[in-house]
């Protein structure tokens, strides 16, 4: 007969799912373990019968009453059997590691053109029926781990993620040069689309990340696609930056302006006379400049003329003009009669210039225009 075990327990690491104890063939009275977060499946020819929480139990048939039936031979007050005990881990294992064995391959949703990535991440897996976990994956293994665990779930794994990321992708129209910010969008969708996959093994998909997406960097179509995508934000910002510019440009030039045009009017009231004489000196001297001095003799200028631009200024540019009409008339032949309309038409441009610029009145005005009619008379 096999040595009989005393007590059965399981002190293991946490990257076990399920382990079977060594001991097969152990007597009623001998004791069972659970720790917290354990659970313990009673085993006997080949049947999941019993199943154990956190505690202390002594097997006897008493406790196990789906074995009664089965023990019918006692000996000597102990009633050997044949069974199994197999414990499972229920907490939450953690960073366990995934990545796609191939390249995703969808169209993308916002330029239209085929691209292929790749993806990885992280996830946190918990047992949660384990009945359903043994029978359906462990059966007579001795063992599971995270990494036998991993590779019952690979293929199903892998095929539901590529297709699930692809969908995702293609549903939320998610740019491939904006994927890094909806990463953990795409995790919380993710884990949603898969977890219905672990439960059919008793298995509770707790949490899953996707923290990598792998592009294709270095290929022709990913990156002409790349270029017009970051060139086109480019273009935005140099132009929000030229016309920025151009504003503050365009505030200095005012700026300016302002600046050039307070000095000026400083100036004028220091030397005691305004924009509007200032103005109308200009006006008379482009005229003195533009006109033959014997057009201002035939048009009558003289001191009234000068009347609209006041102080001195208005009675330098009086005189001036004065003198310079006296010295013309004493030497200025009469013109000829054919040139007299041309000349009387210029000379009344001349005082409606005058006019405008402030340097005439409307009655000043029309009295020289009078005597200009009666000159040609």
């Amino acid at each position: 007969m096999n040595k009989i075990a005393d007590i059965i327990k399981y002190e293991g690491d946490n990257t076990t799912f399920i382990w079977k104890h060594p001991c097969e063939d152990f007597n009623s009275l001998t004791q069972l373990i659970v720790h917290e977060s354990q659970e313990a499946i009673f085993m006997m020819n080949g049947q999941a019968l019993d199943l154990f929480g956190p505690g202390r139990y002594t097997l006897e048939t008493q406790n196990i009453p789906f074995i009664g039936k089965a023990l019918n031979v006692p000996t000597g007050g102990e009633t050997p059997f044949h069974c199994e005990i197999y414990f499972i881990n229920k907490t939450e294992q953690m960073a366990i590691k995934w990545g796609t064995d191939s390249k995703i391959q969808f169209m993308e949703p916002t330029f239209n053109f085929p691209l292929a990535i790749g993806a990885s991440g992280e996830m946190s897996l918990r047992v949660k029926d384990s009945r359903k976990l043994l029978v359906k994956l462990v059966g007579t293994e001795d063992f599971l781990g995270q990494a036998g665990l991993i590779k019952y779930f690979r293929a199903f794994l892998m095929t539901k993620v590529k297709s699930y990321i692809a969908q995702v992708i293609r549903d939320k129209k998610i740019n491939i040069f904006e994927i890094d910010e909806h990463l953990n969008e795409m995790s919380f969708s993710l884990i949603n689309l898969l977890q219905p996959d672990f439960d059919d093994y008793g298995v509770a998909l707790e949490r899953f990340f996707l923290t990598t997406i792998v592009k294709p960097d270095g290929e022709p179509t990913y990156e002409k696609f790349k270029s017009i995508y970051f060139r086109q934000y480019a273009d935005i910002a140099e132009a929000k930056i030229r016309q920025q510019t151009q504003v503050i440009d365009a505030e200095t030039e005012a700026q300016k302006t302002v600046i050039a045009s307070q000095a000026m009017a400083t100036k004028r009231a220091q030397e005691g006379y305004t924009y509007q004489q200032e103005r109308g000196f200009d006006v008379a001297e482009d005229v003195a400049k533009n006109e033959a001095v014997g057009q201002f003799t035939n048009m009558g200028v003289g001191f009234g003329t000068m009347a609209g631009v006041g102080g001195v200024v208005g009675g330098v540019v009086g005189n001036a003009v004065s003198g310079a009409i006296d010295n013309v008339e004493q030497s200025q032949q009469p013109v000829q009669s054919q040139n007299d309309m041309a000349q009387f038409q210029a000379k009344i441009q001349k005082l409606q210039i005058m006019k405008e610029a402030g340097m005439l009145t409307e009655e000043e005005f029309n009295n020289m225009k009078s005597q200009l009619l009666s000159s040609i008379l």
